[in-house]
């Protein structure tokens, strides 16, 4: 029986704190925001698109016979596929982000145009989406545990304030029962904030989908840098016969070289991230539906009004009567 030894790569960082040290001291300040341009070009397609088709699919969903929009299932399902129409409509902006943070020093490519220029040149448009695949095995699966999971915390959240509430009722209702102390007020205030809720409750799942999916998030952006002509001094170069290799057995080459621990390289900066991320995007999503929806009623108001005048005035009176009947029915 035959064992293949384990050659570990040199890496140029040996954590979160040395990378950041590091990438001070040699590439200054900016270093740190390397790929900042197309990783905000690339926040705004794909959070547009990915709520968009979220609530498309839940509406496809309810059409289909599922009357409950949020529950688990459907919001799983609907995470998965609005990630990965989000992740198609945005996806060059993610392979530039990628490449221009991976380049370190020397620059390959000045910016975000130059290195499209120059990968479209080389591969054409196929090269601006190189990985394509591999992140959308991986994005979906994020994707349906961050909305899946953001649904459920909601719910536990709720059913949590229910029984808080049912049981303030009961004490309030009991003749013996004294004043609630300070603690379980202010339990409750916290369990009836739902600004918190949505904060809290998108942390967790962010945390959690990401966690969960970090593997393939290292495997895809090895896809991405794939035959990067960067310096050897952050390690070997990404073999750019990677891109025809499946999934699987890059893994496989990545746990060999490096370890199990190379499958969860960059996992604290990723994490740190994504969960607070996932916390204010969900908070910034439900108070701009709330300011929605309460414009939409104030709007409605006066249309309402309107279309009762209209009826009145349809009604088989004299034009004068009608009115009349309007103006009587509004000062009412």
């Amino acid at each position: 029986m035959q064992h293949t030894a384990r050659t570990k790569l040199p890496s140029h960082y040996t954590g979160f704190l040395n990378a950041f040290k590091t990438i001070v001291k040699e590439e200054g300040i900016r270093g740190l925001w390397n790929g900042t341009v197309p990783g905000l070009l690339l926040t705004i397609p794909y959070t547009a698109v990915q709520f968009v088709a979220l609530q498309q699919c839940k509406e496809a969903a309810a059409k289909l016979g599922w009357t409950d929009r949020s529950s688990t299932v459907v919001s799983f399902a609907s995470g998965a596929l609005a990630g990965a129409a989000a992740t198609v409509a945005s996806y060059p902006f993610d392979l530039l982000r990628t490449t221009l943070a991976a380049q370190g020093e020397p620059k390959v490519y000045k910016g975000m145009t130059s290195a499209a220029r120059a990968i479209y040149k080389e591969h054409g448009l196929s090269g601006l989406y190189r990985g394509l695949g591999v992140t959308l095995v991986e994005i979906m699966p994020y994707a349906a545990l961050q909305f899946g999971l953001y649904d459920a915390f909601n719910k536990a959240w709720d059913a949590a304030a229910a029984q808080r509430r049912q049981r303030r009722q009961q004490q309030s209702s009991s003749s013996s029962s004294s004043s609630s102390s300070s603690s379980e007020e202010l339990l409750s205030s916290k369990l009836e904030d739902h600004k918190l809720k949505s904060f809290t409750c998108g942390l967790a799942a962010g945390l959690i989908a990401k966690l969960g999916s970090h593997p393939l998030d290292v495997a895809k952006k090895r896809y991405q840098v794939a035959g990067l002509p960067r310096s050897l001094r952050y390690g070997a170069r990404v073999d750019s016969r990677l891109v025809v290799m499946p999934l699987l057995s890059c893994l496989g080459e990545i746990h060999a070289k490096e370890g199990l621990v190379g499958l969860w390289k960059g996992s604290v900066p990723s994490i740190v991230k994504a969960a607070p991320a996932a916390a204010l995007t969900f908070t910034a999503y439900e108070a701009l539906i709330g300011v929605l929806l309460a414009w939409s009623d104030r709007a409605a108001q006066p249309a309402a009004a309107a279309a009762v005048t209209r009826d009145l005035q349809a009604l088989p009176l004299s034009g004068s009567s009608s009115m009349q009947a309007a103006s009587a029915g509004s000062k009412r």
